[in-house]
């Protein structure tokens, strides 16, 4: 039981990580973009492990993965887009007046 126990650790500190660079690195996009794919392949880890020591199907987490892929695709279309109005990708030159 205690190495199970060591295996949940590793992955939850990468989310830990992931979450503290999320709220704190918040000059660029593509980083909180980076962060927030790093969360979520954390995550897809952590199922991962749980659902194979429960013994169960993966279905589930494949469909997370792709939900996680789709999230990602969204998030550079966005960086594309932001680039292409702004031609940067700070967060200190948006404005909110701006639509």
């Amino acid at each position: 039981m205690l190495i199970l126990n060591f295996y949940y650790i590793v992955p939850v500190v990468s989310v830990l990580c992931g979450l503290w660079v999320f709220v704190s690195k918040r000059k660029h996009l593509l980083n909180t973009l980076l962060s927030l794919e790093y969360i979520m392949l954390s995550i897809f880890w952590i199922m991962s492990l749980h659902l194979s020591n429960m013994g169960h199907e993966s279905y589930f987490v494949l469909f997370f993965l792709t939900l996680a892929a789709c999230e990602g695709a969204l998030g550079l279309a966005l960086l594309v887009s932001v680039v292409r109005t702004h031609g940067n990708d700070c967060f200190s030159s948006f404005s909110v007046l701006q639509c």
